[in-house]
């Protein structure tokens, strides 16, 4: 597939672009589109130019845009969601509808079934019937999207939420039905082949952590019909949609992630989806569409990007038949765009130039007053459960010169293969400025995209700050900050395994439901900033670093935490401690330590343990074997297990430069199991630490727990 036209508009939101219906003989189709500037844009191409249709003026940004209509009719109006209002207009840019909801919050998420608006706001679902008020939901967790199974198929109304807590929630009325538990946070859904396939009942999902799944949510229970994985380790899912781009008459899935990656799966058979072709663009995918909007009789796949550009992807071959003349034709065709292009940008370099000038002049004028021009930064900070690290990605809707990383705990910045930026480290004084990390991330030319791979330390606990400064003129920088939690490594989960040997930790004291909740929000992630309905709450976690678990229940006056890890419960007593402390809250704490759950969590860390002590000593051996193959010429003579590490150097460096402290933490965490469990019995055991490195270097197991037992 060949790029055939791009076009920049202002910064884009997630499914803000849609493609019109075609009508009458002209098979190609408009393209509509809804910034942040508040602004929709619609047009056509023609002869690979854009050509438009209308435009509006600007307001407050739109967080997503959708194609409506009467059912069974083509949906050609237009509605958008800015602000706590959804505007509807015709494809001409007539504005029909103005519709100011009763939202307190900004509208996230939208659907729109013929007369029926479906609305979320972050924890809130509203459904509104020719507008108004029908039903409400208050959900457990945020609303990533929403969606409604086709009316005229399944012949009811049976609204989706995606939920950030890894949960769909199929409602019915103002009630939840039931829960379909996913593999990751959904960020997207969408009907399967644009209509719910055969039954109306199957919805594609796509998760934050790069996996896509099909669900059929039938009248009772949901059905999990394919899942696919995230083995390339590519960017979370932002838009998906079906189009039959082949021409073989099945629909093709394409979706589009935020690391840029537009892949196109198609359906060889009827199991699993299989990848056809994949494109990478520079920034993030925030709508796919599939249509034909260039040229007649080609297919198109649509994309666009966070900061505004619509690439266009065709079926359209670059070299067609019919002998020299045509050729000569296309190429003259060509040339024509080419020198247009070539004077429309010297043209704009001169403008640039004229207003540098003029800014250069007033700056200096005694009444000058200095504006610090905006941008917009799409930021994310995430857990990977693969490999315990968090991923810090920022997107500027320019090119960035520099991002300046700065963190008051410790902390690894870990290499990124897609990460061209040069880094360059700061010494500095972690006492009277609590700085440990002061990292100078510098950026190539026009990069606007970057992905930073940060892993923290359970129980140090503090603020990671990004500083961003674009390429722009005057000098200007943002600061997000990003709060890295008591038990960061943690990760929400469905169930835990109950057979387990756990320790539990209470507490008890006048404290309110919603001052516990808080004390938790500020201890791990995923947990909603809100306070959940009911009387009371159960979550549970899995250490993604260690495999250990975490069940966490409370209420008003109560907290019960039960961990198979020690050195959790350790960090959650003394967290929870300090913050009932500031509050002035007196807190009565008891605890049940069960000994096997020491020996259990060290089997657990073991078999880690002894992968990278191994890994380890194969890279120190590298050096020494490559000297030695220089010396002999050859290494026929060595032993099959040191020519397999020369074979393998390259892969064993690039895997240990991509963790270079895991066995560092490894050892810290053992250390901090063997202190935390004599601290509980009140025995101070840290002039033992030395010993107990002495047998982690023998990488003994049997001898480890023995030592762990015998210490006391």
């Amino acid at each position: 597939m060949t790029s055939i036209f791009n076009r920049l508009v202002g910064v884009t939101a997630q499914k803000t672009m849609r493609l019109l219906p075609a009508s009458g003989r002209r098979a190609t189709q408009k393209v509509v589109v809804g910034d942040q500037d508040g602004v929709i844009t619609c047009f056509g191409i023609k002869k690979g130019e854009a050509v438009p249709v209308f435009k509006t003026l600007p307001g407050q940004k739109i967080a997503r845009l959708e194609l409506g209509g009467a059912l069974n009719t083509p949906q050609e109006k237009i509605f958008v969601a800015t602000g706590s209002e959804v505007k509807g207009f015709t494809k001409r840019g007539k504005q029909f509808l103005s519709f100011e909801t009763n939202l307190t919050e900004s509208i996230k998420a939208m659907h729109i079934s013929g007369a029926d608006l479906f609305l979320c706001a972050s924890y809130i679902y509203n459904h509104y019937c020719d507008c108004k008020d029908q039903h409400y939901y208050l959900s457990g967790d945020k609303i990533n999207d929403v969606l409604c199974l086709p009316v005229e198929k399944v012949n009811c109304i049976t609204p989706v939420l995606a939920c950030q807590d890894r949960v769909l929630r199929v409602l019915q009325g103002s009630d939840l039905l039931y829960e379909v538990e996913v593999s990751g946070p959904p960020t997207v859904l969408a009907l399967n082949n644009g209509n719910g396939g055969d039954s109306g009942e199957e919805i594609v999902f796509g998760t934050s952590d790069g996996k896509v799944g099909l669900v059929q949510i039938t009248g009772s229970s949901p059905v999990h019909k394919w899942e696919i994985g995230n083995e390339k380790k590519r960017g979370g899912i932002l838009c998906i949609d079906s189009f039959d781009i082949v021409g073989d008459g099945v629909k093709e899935l394409l979706i589009g992630r935020d690391d840029g990656m537009l892949e196109v799966y198609n359906f060889e058979s009827a199991d699993d989806p299989v990848l056809l072709s994949d494109h990478a663009l520079s920034e993030s995918i925030a709508s796919i569409q599939g249509g034909c909007v260039g040229k007649d009789g080609y297919d198109e796949i649509l994309a666009c990007t966070y900061s505004g550009w619509l690439t266009g992807l065709t079926t359209e071959p670059i070299h067609r038949e019919g002998g020299s003349g045509e050729e000569l034709k296309l190429s003259q065709e060509m040339q024509s765009k080419i020198s247009s292009l070539r004077s429309e940008l010297e043209s704009l370099q001169i403008k640039v130039l004229q207003e540098r000038e003029k800014y250069q002049q007033a700056s200096q004028s005694s009444t000058a007053m200095s504006s610090v021009p905006a941008f917009s930064v799409n930021d994310k900070f995430t857990l990977n459960k693969d490999d315990a690290s968090y991923s810090l990605i920022l997107e500027v809707q320019t090119a960035i010169d520099n991002v300046l990383v700065q963190s008051d705990v410790p902390i690894d910045l870990l290499d990124v293969d897609k990460n061209s930026a040069v880094v360059s480290f700061s010494s500095c004084d972690s006492e009277p400025n609590s700085n440990f990390v002061l990292a100078t991330y510098r950026c190539q030319a026009n990069t606007t995209r970057l992905e930073l791979k940060v892993r923290s330390i359970e129980g140090q606990y503090g603020t990671l700050q990004a500083y961003v400064t674009p390429r722009i003129q005057p000098k200007t920088c943002q600061v997000h900050q990003y709060q890295i939690k008591p038990l960061s490594l943690h990760q929400r989960t469905h169930s835990i395994d109950h057979d387990r040997p756990m320790n539990t930790l209470m507490l008890k004291g006048q404290f309110s439901f919603a001052e516990i909740h808080s004390w938790v929000v500020f201890c791990l992630p995923e947990v909603p900033e809100k306070t959940p309905a009911g009387e009371s709450i159960t979550f549970y976690f899995q250490n993604t670093f260690l495999g250990t678990q975490l069940e966490s229940t409370y209420r008003k006056g109560e907290g019960l935490f039960k961990s198979d890890n020690i050195s959790t419960i350790s960090i959650l007593k003394d967290v929870l401690s300090k913050e009932a402390t500031k509050r002035k809250i007196n807190l009565n704490i008891s605890y049940d330590i069960n000994e096997d759950s020491v020996r259990y969590t060290l089997k657990l860390i073991h078999p880690k343990l002894e992968y990278q002590q191994l890994l380890a000593k194969k890279v120190h051996l590298i050096d020494a074997l490559k000297e030695l193959q220089v010396h002999e010429g050859n290494v026929d003579f060595l032993l099959p297990k040191y020519r397999s590490i020369l074979e393998e150097s390259d892969q064993l460096l690039e895997e240990y430069k991509k963790q270079p402290a895991h066995l560092e933490r490894l050892y810290g965490m053992i250390t901090d199991l063997f202190i935390d469990k004599f601290k509980f019995k009140g025995t101070n055991v840290k002039t033992k630490v030395p010993l107990l490195l002495e047998i982690l270097d023998g990488c003994d197991q049997d001898g480890l727990i023995a030592f762990f037992e015998a210490a006391a």
